[in-house]
């Protein structure tokens, strides 16, 4: 007996999105050619098959699109032989650019013209443009805004992200972008202005401009993420009392928004042809309600700057409406389906974003789980669907973001009644007021304010409770799909039995093991930070964290971004101690971020580098954990305040090995570690002095360490030309191994009793948009 398998349904759905799915998990793809003919056979089986055989037509089909798309996407991407190159280019800025105190990022399209490089006609490139410091902040930049047309000379790279232990990845998000290179404005180089600003961008635009310039409150920026979507005023720290809370979902423009002005505009057109009843002879009101609700909602998702649950809420919308004006009845789960295969057929690289899982997953949880929610109060309908929300999304969003908020639940509570039906309401009425008439809508944006405002009090407190945010490290891949089985075996009706035994499978999600050292063995791990240092030691029940990578003003911050991540995705609860090397940024500038999620009961620095409530880090002072004891060999107590030659020389000794931290010493201070006891400077790996510069790595130092591996943590085409070539050749003379976070990403050596293990983040889990390996591989071309 066949079963019978719609073609487009949820079982194809699911096999769609599953091929996508396992494409990017391949480390490479096949050639273009190949992917071509499979996407053909796969077509005809899913359009021609019959029973299980159309739903592996639609898995074949899902990666065989996806493989596509992602080749089609890596090709886009700068060529190797332009890396660092000065282009003029022309073309138009695409979306809402952010303005920082000392730049101003922007994606810009370029022009399609013989008068760019060929390998940039087309492409989206995201730039920024930096003050001129020489000449003071530079006023032009604040010229770029959103639909302006320019013509300046940029200076490119390939999209490259920093690999670490964590969540985000940036090379992942370029590709799924279609972002052909990064870079910055030459402002030494002529820049022109072609055109002003034009187009539904530059008009979202003006309206966060003027919301800013009427809601005279802090909140005017959450205002304006409600009522346009424009999340750019929201900063680390506001993201983070969002994540603690559970209001994530609330504030950026989700699909509930969208679907509310559609819903809107249903019932208002449905009054105008109760009122109108001839208009019922040219269109029925029925369908008449769903035109309208679909022309205003996707109008409304354009507004919202077409993310991804918008594009989903639209594509549901119109499932709904062919099927109302083909007079076909259509399930909700049905429309979830169609949508679902829409999104991925336009674009199969959506599966790669975390909106995409969780808009998806939340309505389906909802549609199964509660059928008959229409027959329920109101009140039992809301915590029944929170209920389900909790627990079907937990998995979810554990492994997406590593954490789960407990205050989310109560949060939510309040949260979705009052800014459903007033905050939001009164958003959206001042957006579509401006709409008409510029003004008409002060007075919904300021009462919008005014009353999230209000609720804000309560989620605040919540946000700043220990409790109200649970980061977990993490888990091993098996972990979410038996999490996902616990979830639906606790979401069963009343009378299944085992219900109990199924919080067994929560724990490898909610509590994996951290693979911490044994007792005497140690753990270095230094972070991908770019042009900086930050490095992690581990022992059985410790942690120490030597520097915390760099950070400039109001910019990038290695240990918001960076550090605190990757301690968080390693499972760290606490830090035992931080040694800060030395005062200089791209050491110590993430140590604030570090500090405020992490207070060290000790810190250690310089006597003469002013690091907050630090400890001088003097030579002979040592302590012991879990059988590993860490000594400092420099600076004494009488050294000067040299900067980079007075930094703290950490040396870690274990019973299966060392490790030598030794900050940004130069061959001075080598040479002087070397004739006061070269036996000290014994280990098995050790962290190269000042990144590989060429005032470093002594050749005695380096025959006294007799490492087996050296470690180069500088940044990836470092503008300081680390680490050098002459010391990278000088260690491997010697017989020493040399790594690099700028090619591996992140790496952790263990001091075992095996053996030295080393573990590189870009080898141990290849992708298939590794700039640095796709780079290495042109080259060797």
């Amino acid at each position: 007996m066949t079963i019978r398998v719609a073609a487009f349904g949820l079982p194809t759905a699911a096999a769609l999105v599953l091929g996508a799915i396992v494409c990017l998990q391949l480390p490479a793809l096949p050639g273009g050619w190949i992917l071509a003919m499979t996407l053909c056979v796969a077509a005809w089986i899913w359009a021609r098959g019959v029973g299980g055989g159309r739903v592996v037509g639609a898995f074949v089909l899902g990666g065989a699109l996806c493989g596509l798309h992602a080749t089609y996407a890596l090709s886009t991407q700068l060529p190797a032989d332009m890396e660092r190159g000065d282009f003029a280019v022309h073309g138009r800025v695409v979306g809402l650019p952010t303005r920082e105190p000392q730049r101003t990022a922007f994606e810009f399209r370029v022009a399609e013209d013989d008068g760019v490089p060929a390998a940039l006609r087309g492409r989206l490139l995201r730039l920024s443009w930096y003050d001129d410091r020489r000449e003071g902040p530079d006023a032009r930049r604040a010229a770029i805004e959103a639909g302006n047309e320019w013509r300046f000379t940029v200076r490119l790279r390939a999209p490259r992200g920093l690999r670490n232990p964590g969540w985000f990845d940036g090379e992942r998000r370029a590709m799924a972008q279609r972002v052909t290179a990064v870079g910055y404005i030459r402002t030494a180089e002529p820049l022109e202005r072609l055109e002003g600003g034009r187009g539904i961008d530059r008009w979202r635009e003006q309206v966060a401009t003027h919301i800013d310039a009427v809601v005279e409150r802090g909140s005017a920026r959450y205002v304006r993420a409600l009522a346009i979507g424009d999340t750019r005023g929201l900063n680390d720290l506001d993201w983070e009392a969002l994540r603690a809370t559970g209001l994530t979902h609330l504030v950026a423009i989700s699909g509930f928004h969208v679907g509310m002005v559609g819903g809107f505009f249903a019932l208002v057109a449905t009054a105008v042809w109760w009122c109108l009843p001839w208009l019922g002879r040219w269109l029925p009101r029925p369908q008449a309600a769903a035109i309208v609700a679909l022309l205003t909602s996707t109008v409304y998702a354009a507004v919202a700057g077409w993310e991804l649950p918008t594009v989903r809420t639209v594509l549901m919308i119109a499932v709904v409406v062919i099927a109302r004006l083909s007079r076909r009845h259509l399930r909700i789960a049905d429309a979830l389906g169609y949508a679902a295969i829409a999104v991925v057929l336009v674009d199969p690289m959506s599966v790669l974003s975390a909106g995409f899982w969780l808009s998806f997953a939340g309505v389906a949880w909802l549609v199964w789980c509660l059928p008959d929610a229409r027959e329920w109060s109101k009140l039992r309908g809301l915590l029944a669907s929170q209920w389900v929300a909790t627990i079907g999304l937990l998995p979810l969003t554990v492994i997406l973001f590593g954490q789960a908020s407990l205050a989310g639940p109560v949060a939510n509570l309040v949260a979705i009644p009052w800014w459903s039906l007033v905050v939001v309401p009164l958003a959206l009425v001042g957006t579509g007021l401006e709409a008409i008439h510029t003004g008409a809508g002060d007075w919904a944006w300021r009462s919008a304010a005014w009353a999230f405002d209000l609720s804000w009090l309560l989620f605040d407190r919540l946000a700043a409770s220990p409790i109200s945010l649970w980061w977990l490290p993490e888990p091993h891949w098996l972990a979410l799909p038996m999490a996902l089985l616990a979830a639906f075996w606790m979401l069963l009706p009343r009378g299944v039995p085992g219900k109990g035994l199924a919080l067994l499978l929560w724990l490898p999600l909610l509590w994996p093991d951290r693979h911490l050292p044994r007792a005497g063995e140690a753990e270095v791990i230094v972070f991908d930070v770019g042009q900086g240092l930050s490095a992690l030691v581990r022992t059985a029940r410790h942690a120490v964290l030597y520097d915390a990578g760099p950070a400039v003003p109001d910019g990038y911050d290695a240990g918001e971004r960076v550090v605190v991540p990757a301690l968080q995705a390693l499972g760290v609860r606490r830090l035992d101690a931080i040694v800060i090397s030395h005062g200089d940024a791209d050491h110590v500038g993430g140590f604030a971020a570090v500090q405020r999620r992490y207070r060290a009961p000790v810190v250690f620095a310089p006597q003469w580098d002013r690091v907050p409530g630090a400890a001088p880090c003097l030579q002979g002072s040592a302590w012991r954990m879990d059988g590993v004891t860490f000594r400092f060999l420099h600076p004494d107590v009488h050294f000067p305040a040299f900067r980079n030659p007075s930094s703290c020389v950490l040396r870690i000794e274990t019973a299966h090995g060392a490790a030598l931290l030794p900050g940004d010493i130069d061959a001075v201070v080598e040479r002087l570690l070397v004739r006061r006891d070269a036996t000290r400077l014994d280990a098995d790996v050790v962290v190269a002095a000042h990144h590989g510069s060429r005032s470093s790595s002594d050749p005695a130092f380096v025959r006294a360490t007799g490492a087996a591996v050296v470690m180069m943590s500088a940044g990836h085409g470092s503008r300081f030309g680390h680490p050098h070539d002459e010391v990278v050749e000088r260690w491997m003379r010697s017989g020493t191994a040399v790594a690099s976070t700028a090619g591996g990403g992140a790496t952790r050596f263990r001091l075992q009793a095996g053996g030295l293990a080393v573990r590189q983040e870009r080898t141990h889990r290849p992708r298939l948009w590794d700039a640095a390996r796709r780079l290495e591989t042109r080259e060797a071309r």
